[in-house]
């Protein structure tokens, strides 16, 4: 049976050690001096950072020294010391934002480069061999804990950005536009992206703890492979989503529809950026409370087909919508106000509106093609004639109601005869007119 080799021989000697210890400062110098020769990122690199790559490269020289001497009575295939020595705790972790892991793996290979090259000129014939499997094995190990650094720094940048991005959805459903939003949204890369738009839903089953962060990492994966941006928040059984860079919504909602719950989806519309999405998300939550009142709603439905509903829900701005888009427009043209009013009162039949209007039934067609032209709507589609409906009846309780009386006779204020104008029953004649 053949007999291991002894740690006699796989231990450095003792002047080998010894010129190890003399030669980390000019290692060091050598690596620095490989890394701007070689590598244009570091040449671009400020001086503050150049000086932070110099102190790492410094210290991963002196901790390769080090381990190697930790125990001289030990053999280098024995030795049972930590590697992974804290290489990078030197460097501040805002430098992860200005190298990233690329580049600190070539700041590696060239330290590893130097140490193999140079091996010859510090190590006796018979330590070189050990010498050389010793930094491979560091090398190996570093390049472990520079990937492990990155990771937490990737892990704690994550965090951070999921709790911007739950603070920006939020400030976005409350309308707080202000200066911490617009700081926060840029650091999450949305201070300069247009066409926003809010999609609301129910939040996917399940969605609780780390199922909602999936949920959300889903949505924007998928709305990226769609080529729109995305920032996302499950809120208890909610699940709001804001699309932003697309002027094709339903095509991206569409994509992502599959990570909402069951239940309806509300688009609401899109706006020109982000502080003004408050408008959007308004609409979709509007919506998405007033959606059960509409049976055969499609999924997704945008928020402006459900103005009747959120109408009756009590939405003022679906109220002033439907008034500013419908009936001012129409208030505009007397004559197709009037061929409206008697048409949906009519019960929307043609022959009966054309006579009380005193009118042949192709003028009543043709007036009826004039209110699609104007105002987007037909008659002719049940769902758009009450949704018209609705809006002309809005439109005249917010006229001011001007009461008939007969000039010199005393105005009557609550429906009380001989109450003046000021209201004090002192049965003083109202002004005439």
């Amino acid at each position: 049976m053949a007999t291991p080799p002894s740690h006699s021989r796989r231990r450095l000697t003792a002047a080998t050690r010894h010129k190890l210890e003399r030669s980390a400062g000019s290692l060091s110098a050598s690596a620095l001096k490989r890394m701007e020769a070689d590598h244009g990122w570091y040449r671009r690199l400020s001086a503050e950072d150049r000086s932070w790559v110099g102190l790492v490269i410094q210290a991963a020289v002196g901790s390769f020294v080090a381990w190697l001497l930790t125990d001289a009575d030990k053999g280098i295939d024995t030795l049972d010391e930590p590697i992974t020595a804290d290489v990078f705790g030197a460097a501040p972790r805002e430098l992860t934002r200005s190298i990233s892991l690329n580049h600190t793996l070539q700041l590696v290979r060239a330290v590893v480069d130097v140490v193999e090259h140079e091996v010859a000129d510090f190590a006796t014939s018979t330590d070189e061999r050990i010498l050389r499997e010793g930094v491979l094995r560091y090398s190996r190990e570093i390049a472990f804990s520079a990937a492990e650094v990155y990771a937490r720094a990737a892990e704690a940048r994550g965090a951070w950005d999921a709790r911007l991005e739950a603070l920006v959805v939020d400030a976005v459903l409350r309308g707080e536009a202000d200066d911490s939003m617009q700081s926060r949204a840029t650091a999450l890369g949305w201070g300069s992206v247009a066409s926003v738009t809010v999609v609301a839903g129910a939040a996917p089953s399940g969605s609780a703890g780390g199922s909602a962060a999936a949920s959300v990492d889903a949505v924007r994966r998928a709305a990226s492979r769609a080529g729109a941006e995305a920032l996302a928040a499950v809120q208890r059984r909610r699940f709001v989503v804001i699309l932003g860079g697309t002027t094709a919504p339903d095509e991206v909602v569409a994509d992502i529809a599959d990570h909402f719950g069951d239940g309806p989806i509300v688009i609401g519309p899109t706006v020109p950026h982000l502080f003004a999405a408050g408008r959007s998300a308004r609409a979709a939550l509007s919506g998405l409370a007033a959606v059960p009142a509409w049976l055969a709603a499609p999924r997704p439905v945008h928020a402006d087909d459900l103005l009747p509903e959120r109408l009756l829900a009590g939405d003022g701005p679906a109220r002033r919508t439907l008034v500013n888009r419908i009936h001012h427009p129409l208030e505009a043209h007397p004559t197709l106000l009037r061929t409206a009013t008697v048409f949906l009162e009519q019960g929307c039949a043609l022959e009966a509106t054309a006579r009380l209007l005193f009118v042949h039934p192709n003028t009543v067609r043709y007036r009826l093609g004039r209110i699609v032209d104007i105002v987007g709507y037909d008659l002719g589609h049940p769902r758009e004639a009450l949704t018209v409906q609705l809006a002309l009846a809005v439109g005249r309780l917010a006229e001011p109601v001007v009461t008939p009386w007969r000039a010199g006779a005393p105005e009557r204020a609550g429906g009380i005869p001989g109450v003046g104008p000021a209201g004090h029953g002192d049965g003083e004649p109202a002004e005439v007119l």
